[in-house]
């Protein structure tokens, strides 16, 4: 790889970010003065979500409560990224406490999408969206927790890869919901995305959750996907979902190139998932732990905006029996998932049922359906852009996988997209 011209990035910030808004913090110095070590990442510049500590930035999720946070160290995956060679240029914008989808984050700003002004880039990885976008960088780090990182990845016309659960630690980012919570990566390239990826795995004890990649296991393909003979199943309750009329076209047509390069495309049930229940359930859960993890912010007028305290607060309220219900109903959907699995090698459905929308406007509740799934089951996924037959805003399409199947995903990105869309 070659190296990023990191002045001119850092210029290109300078000059462009104050209408688009996707960094909250440029570390120019600490950018110019790297030495960037020799690895897979070795000079190419690189944003960070601001939940993600780098050391001697701050790390404030977007949240009154931790605005003055500086982090006194990397996280993992950061120091496992400045090892592989990157060059960290700053904090990016986010949606406040990583709990939304639009980075319209009160007392922090408005992130933009650079792909129409006035536009949301999604969240709550907004900013590396945008960042990605706009080519202020190579690579973004966003997290992920019922579509975080694919939602906005879609909305700007990127791609999004979201690991399997574990694989990336999660020590030094500030939590929302552990049992849903992942990190991941964005890029204008599935390649890049998922260099990305296979960078950050670093040991992390201090995670609960890190397991151990396989023997022999990658995010990068070591040879071209080989769809002949791939059975690739279409969710039913997704085909039966209501989308955007574009947003569907755009599904079926990368179903129908699929079939074209030799895959076996066809319409798997799954009874048990409904994405809208699955979703809601998910949510609950989100703000049970929340709640539980940050109760200081509940009460507090001062450490957050009325409707993040609310959410916690809802979730503190909720009821044992209320939650216990949301949890039997995630586990018969993973159980769902994974049957589905049994019969496919992987899942393809839209990314998010609707393109980019203007700030301002609700934000359309369905946002995170067809995202959630993946979160639930811990499962890879990965979103990657397709042109709308309208000409307008880019439509997106996801595939999920099987647990650490990350190189086949990267691998039928790159295959499926290779005439019309970054892959």
């Amino acid at each position: 790889m070659n190296p990023t011209d990191i002045p001119g990035r850092l210029d290109r910030i300078a000059r462009e970010d104050g209408a688009l808004g996707a960094f909250w913090q440029v570390d120019a110095a600490g950018a110019l003065a790297a030495r960037p070590a020799q690895g897979a990442l070795r000079g190419l510049a690189v944003g960070i979500k601001d939940n993600v500590d780098v050391a001697g930035l701050q790390a404030t999720a977007g949240l009154a409560a931790f605005r003055g946070r500086v982090a006194a160290a990397d996280a993992p995956c950061v120091a496992a990224l400045r090892r592989a060679g990157a060059v960290i240029l700053g904090k990016l914008a986010m949606h406040e406490g990583a709990l939304g989808a639009t980075t319209d984050t009160p007392g922090f700003g408005r992130c933009i999408n650079p792909l129409r002004a006035g536009h949301t880039p999604g969240g709550s990885s907004g900013g590396s969206a945008a960042a990605v976008a706009a080519d202020f960088v190579d690579l973004a780090v966003g997290t992920d927790t019922m579509g975080s990182v694919r939602i906005p990845a879609a909305y700007c016309g990127v791609v999004g890869l979201k690991p399997t659960a574990g694989l990336l630690g999660r020590s030094g980012v500030v939590p929302l919901s552990p049992s849903l919570d992942h990190l991941g990566t964005l890029a204008r390239t599935a390649a890049m995305a998922a260099r990305g990826v296979e960078a950050m795995v670093a040991d992390d004890p201090a995670d609960s959750g890190f397991r151990p990649a396989p023997a022999g296991w990658c995010a990068v393909p070591n040879a071209p996907a080989e769809p002949a003979g791939l059975r690739v199943g279409l969710p039913q309750p997704v085909l039966d979902a209501a989308m955007e009329p574009a947003i569907r076209a755009a599904w079926m047509a990368a179903a129908a190139q699929l079939r074209r390069i030799g895959a076996s495309v066809v319409p798997v049930a799954m009874p048990a998932w409904n994405p809208t229940a699955a979703r809601r359930a998910g949510l609950l859960l989100i703000e049970a732990e929340a709640a539980a993890l940050h109760p200081a912010l509940i009460d507090d007028p001062r450490a957050a905006s009325p409707e993040f305290r609310a959410a916690l607060a809802f979730g503190r309220d909720a009821g044992t029996v209320r939650l216990v219900r949301a949890l039997f109903h995630l586990a018969e959907v993973r159980a769902a998932v994974l049957r589905a699995l049994d019969a496919c090698d992987v899942l393809l459905m839209p990314t998010a049922p609707q393109r980019a929308f203007p700030h301002g406007m609700l934000a359309p509740v369905d946002q995170a359906d067809f995202t959630a799934l993946a979160n639930i089951a811990g499962l890879p996924a990965i979103s990657t852009p397709w042109p709308a037959e309208d000409g307008g805003l880019p439509c997106s399409v996801q595939l999920v996988g099987r647990a650490f199947a990350e190189s086949l995903l990267v691998g039928l990105v790159q295959v499926l997209c290779t005439d019309h869309a970054p892959g």
